[in-house]
């Protein structure tokens, strides 16, 4: 077995039972746990050992791995950890709390993102409480119309049975619900009617998520219009209907589409990276002598490379070809040809040569403005 595989295993089975001794205490050893749903606590037992064992792995391969430990050694510089951390609630209001990077892209999307996002969010901290035994209400004693919820075993403000904040707390899955339906019904939209992305998609990755999303949703909304207004008709059905949804849902996480989610807040790591090379040292292009880069980025893509096998070390003055510019990495081909044609040139033009430029500069070929330029490749 390898020694990644090991890791990621020993990682995911940690992580599992420190879940499982959550459950424990916080359930008060099992006394607020509910046997009714011990199918949704192993689903979701599975679905924290598939997630941890792949994201582990991930994070294991070479440029994932650099990326991560050098996000943390940005982070935590001497100097700049109060920078970093201002930085990182800004970032995590844009990039997470609002999505800002996908309403630049399109308003649409971006909506659709926010419903999604938000719905699970509001889902997933009703549900897991409930399901782990970490939430429970009790009706006070002395006044049997008000309910205390009770978290961890810890008791918090009480509050009356028949008012908003009630009705509120005790339909935020309903409210959910709404969130994540409109948010798959834009997404299906989307779906079926812009060509590009319907060219590209895979039902596997694009469309079943959705699915699963919206057959979750509908099931629990429709268990709430069965028991409010239809005197509990079909309720055994579609509880059970609901139930295989949702576990299905999770044991589907750590391999699908989703799994993204859990990805995502290492891309913070990412952020310090481009923050911090865009204020270091440049490196300067070994062939037209012009800075390109930052010399930091350059030192870790030859690590990298290296790691995953691939040599394109120089023997010559250049030392390796990440040294190049793209912009002279692109003229060196044109070179090379017209020095198969018409011969090697006799003498090296001398230094600082001047910097290929592109006919098509990517200017206004994407909606991200200098994200899009810095990031064209044509």
């Amino acid at each position: 077995m390898h020694r990644e595989v090991r890791n990621a295993a020993a990682w995911a089975g940690l992580l599992t039972l420190a879940l499982g001794a959550l459950i424990v205490a916080g359930s008060r050893s099992l006394a607020h746990f509910d046997a009714a749903l011990v199918a949704y606590t192993f689903a979701s037992l599975f679905a924290v050992f598939g997630i941890t064992y792949r994201y582990a792995i991930w994070l294991q391969r070479p440029p994932t791995a650099v990326y991560w430990r050098r996000g943390f050694e940005l982070f935590l510089r001497r100097g700049h950890l109060g920078s970093n951390l201002r930085l990182l609630v800004t970032r995590l209001v844009s990039d997470f709390g609002t999505n800002a990077f996908i309403w630049k892209r399109d308003k649409l999307r971006g909506l659709t993102h926010m419903l999604l996002m938000w719905g699970c969010v509001l889902a997933a901290a009703i549900t897991f409480p409930l399901v782990f035994g970490w939430l429970h209400f009790e009706a006070m004693p002395d006044r049997p119309d008000w309910y205390r919820p009770v978290v961890f075993g810890f008791a918090t403000p009480a509050f009356p049975v028949r008012s908003l904040v009630a009705f509120l707390i005790f339909h935020g899955l309903v409210w959910s619900a709404f969130l994540v339906m409109g948010g798959v019904m834009l997404a299906m939209r989307r779906r079926m009617r812009d060509e590009g992305a319907a060219a590209v998609q895979f039902f596997a990755e694009d469309m079943l998520p959705l699915i699963l999303l919206f057959a979750v949703s509908l099931s629990g909304l429709l268990l709430t219009v069965s028991y409010t207004w239809l005197a509990g008709y079909g309720y055994e059905f579609l509880a059970l209907f609901h139930a295989i949804t949702v576990i299905v849902t999770l044991l589907w996480l750590p391999f699908g589409k989703l799994f993204h989610v859990f990805q995502r807040p290492a891309q913070l790591g990412v952020a310090f990276y481009k923050d911090v090379a865009a204020r270091s040292e440049p490196a300067s292009c070994a062939r037209c002598g012009h800075a390109f880069a930052s010399r930091m980025h350059v030192r870790d893509l030859e690590t990298v490379e290296a790691a995953l096998g691939y040599r394109y070390d120089d023997p010559g003055e250049v030392g390796h070809y990440q040294r190049i510019c793209p912009r002279c990495r692109r003229a060196l081909v044109a070179l090379a040809q017209a020095a198969l044609a018409r011969g090697p040139s006799s003498r090296r033009a001398a230094l600082p040569a001047p910097m290929p430029s592109y006919a098509n500069p990517g200017l206004g070929e994407g909606p991200l403005g200098s994200e899009d330029r810095d990031n064209f490749h044509p």
